[in-house]
């Protein structure tokens, strides 16, 4: 399986280029070369298995064996979920009225990057031993993605961990769950600005590539391909559970609804639908609505500033991954990618060709909820179900019971839930409902913290910078001690 870009001006990479690149050298992000087509028969077969197992399928699909052969990849896997709180990694629940949420919250840090990065973690440390190499990790988060990673590779040998944070843009415990892991290997930053403007010093620094070649940089941001491969699963698990039956002619259809900023889990469910699997994709983003407005009418651009939501992980304006949607869409077309997204980047504004618009909005279609829709369907769930939704798990369920409430038919839907309530007290309160707190989550206000400041008018890129080079050095003198 070779990967390449979506901008097509790269040389195609196997999946360990892939893993370890993030943006591909071109600035686009790597794809599959070919999809796998799955038939009526396969789809049966995978139709029973765990979700652990389904993970397993889909990774023996896009990962050479002589990468990582198959009896490795199983057990990669297996220690990746074998901290998750549910026996089965991620659980339906089926409530009233046919609302079925897709729970994908019962890893360590409650939220649904655990399911990919803990995954991505073991291939790269599988790959760096056998390479006996170092990795300096830089993420840039909106609350969820800095804690998982941190979670995923913290006390490792091998790879250090710089993480962005927005001060005061992350809820508290999403900043406890970052700035309280004390290892040598993490270092937290609190930024003094939003989570697109600290991606700002990020995307300058990839984009020197002598640099990040010298001090074997990468990202673990929603743009890594390894995340979007095991996103996918989400999505056949989804259908399998929801389907009424797989022995009609042709397969009925599951509607699945994706809360979504930066679009990645959109992405996998577009690569799953490419792939045969019959679901019907919704988009349900918050008041930042880019990608609402790129399905229902072509508009990709920014809007004048992010809105603060109470779903502030999706408090996005650059939706990255929809890059690998356009390319997917327009038939592996990169000429037409290259040329969108060049314009987006010169003029933060782009409108979809007609022809791709028309395919964009035969794939998915979108729904832009506000708070005050959040708050309310965080009630009435609460109140049908005596089930607690979190602010962005409460999006997707707000699409549904709008349909609800329309009384159209409609095929069954499954609810993406990216997080636990147990995140998000504040926004539980302000749809004056009770918070339910984990013990462990509790015990955060008692450790100690540690979280180096990036202040308005200090140079982010060059603080970065430092901090990249003092880790090179530091483990050049780590191997040189260990030669001696």
């Amino acid at each position: 399986m070779w990967y390449v870009s979506t901008r097509g001006m790269a040389p195609r990479v196997n999946f360990e280029g892939a893993l370890f690149s993030g943006y591909a050298p071109d600035g686009g992000l790597f794809m599959p070369e070919k999809l796998p087509q799955l038939d009526r028969e396969t789809l049966h077969q995978w139709s029973t298995l765990s979700y652990p197992s389904l993970v397993k399928e889909l990774c023996a699909l896009f990962i050479d064996p002589e990468l990582i052969p198959r009896d490795d990849l199983n057990d990669l896997i297996h220690r990746a979920f074998s901290r998750f709180r549910h026996q089965e990694v991620i659980h339906l629940s089926r409530l009233r009225n046919g609302l079925n949420v897709l729970e994908l919250w019962h890893g360590v840090t409650y939220a649904f990057k655990d399911l990919s990065l803990c995954c991505t973690a073991q291939f790269l440390q599988y790959f760096l031993e056998k390479r006996e190499k170092h990795i300096t990790v830089v993420v840039g988060t909106s609350g969820d993605t800095g804690s998982a990673a941190i979670e995923s590779v913290h006390g490792t040998k091998n790879v250090d961990i710089i993480v962005l944070l927005p001060k005061g843009h992350c809820t508290r415990i999403q900043e406890l769950q970052m700035t309280t892991v004390l290892k040598a290997n993490v270092h937290v930053f609190g930024v003094e600005g939003n989570s697109d403007e600290l991606d700002e010093p990020i995307k300058a620094v990839f984009a020197d590539v002598a640099f990040v070649k010298k001090h074997n940089l990468m990202s673990l941001n929603s743009i890594n391909w390894s995340r979007v491969l095991i996103q996918m699963a989400h999505h056949f698990f989804a259908y399998f559970r929801c389907v009424p039956s797989l022995d009609m002619h042709p397969l009925p259809p599951v509607e699945v609804v994706v809360p979504t900023g930066a679009a990645g889990n959109l992405a996998a469910g577009c690569i799953a639908q490419k792939m045969g699997l019959p679901i019907c994709l919704v988009a349900a983003v918050n008041r930042n609505d880019i990608i609402h407005r790129t399905i229902q009418r072509g508009d990709f651009s920014l809007s004048e500033t992010i809105k603060p939501t109470l779903a502030s992980a999706m408090d996005i304006q650059v939706p990255y991954n929809m890059e690998r949607i356009f390319w997917l869409l327009s038939d592996s077309d990169s000429q037409v990618t290259r040329a969108l997204m060049e314009q987006f980047e010169r003029t933060q504004s782009a409108s979809l060709p007609e022809e791709l618009q028309n395919k964009l909005s035969a794939a998915v279609t979108s729904e832009s909820v506000s708070d005050e829709a959040i708050t309310q369907t965080m009630g009435r769930c609460w109140e049908e179900n005596q089930y607690l939704l979190c602010p962005h798990s409460a999006v997707a369920v707000s699409c549904h019971y709008q349909q609800m409430d329309r009384q159209q038919p409609s095929p069954p839907r499954c609810c993406l839930a990216p997080a636990s309530a147990a995140k998000f007290p504040e926004a539980v309160l302000a749809a004056g409902l009770t918070p339910e707190t984990p013990l462990e989550i509790l015990a955060l206000e008692e450790k100690e913290t540690r979280c180096t400041p990036m202040r308005k008018n200090d140079d982010w890129t060059l603080i970065l910078r430092n901090t990249i080079e003092d880790i090179d050095q530091r483990w050049t003198g780590h191997v040189l001690n260990a030669l001696e």
